[in-house]
């Protein structure tokens, strides 16, 4: 079995907010995604490579925050990523700490509340 995530949604109220954050955050720049009665925006991908991509979501019904999921985004140190949260208007819920043999990580919550981790193997 490959791994077993192959995609993954953010759930934002203010697109535009969320699109800064995470731009300022990840350095990511978007592509705006067609579905009915969605609005998504990706992140950048490379489909050639390992790891997966996925998108902001802004969809009438579905509140942000609250659920019991977390992304983690891959960095080379992920203290640098973390420090760029506060600045952009999230917090940082646990600073870089040692995950053991599998590196690094950061956890951090945005503007919407959605927690998501900073991973990185320095």
């Amino acid at each position: 079995m490959p791994n077993p995530v192959s995609w993954f949604e953010i759930y934002v109220q203010d697109m535009a907010r969320a699109k800064t954050f995470y731009g300022k955050v990840l350095g990511a720049e978007f592509t705006l995604l067609r579905a009915d009665g969605l609005e998504m925006w990706a992140f950048p991908a490379d489909y050639n490579t390992y790891g997966i991509s996925g998108t902001l979501v802004k969809m009438d019904g579905v509140p942000s925050g609250g659920n019991s999921t977390l992304i983690y985004f891959a960095c080379e140190d992920c203290a640098v990523q973390a420090a760029r949260v506060e600045p952009a208007g999230g917090k940082i819920f646990r600073p870089k700490f040692s995950v053991g043999e599998f590196g690094w990580v950061a956890l951090a919550v945005d503007p919407d509340g959605n927690m998501f981790g900073l991973h990185s193997m320095a």
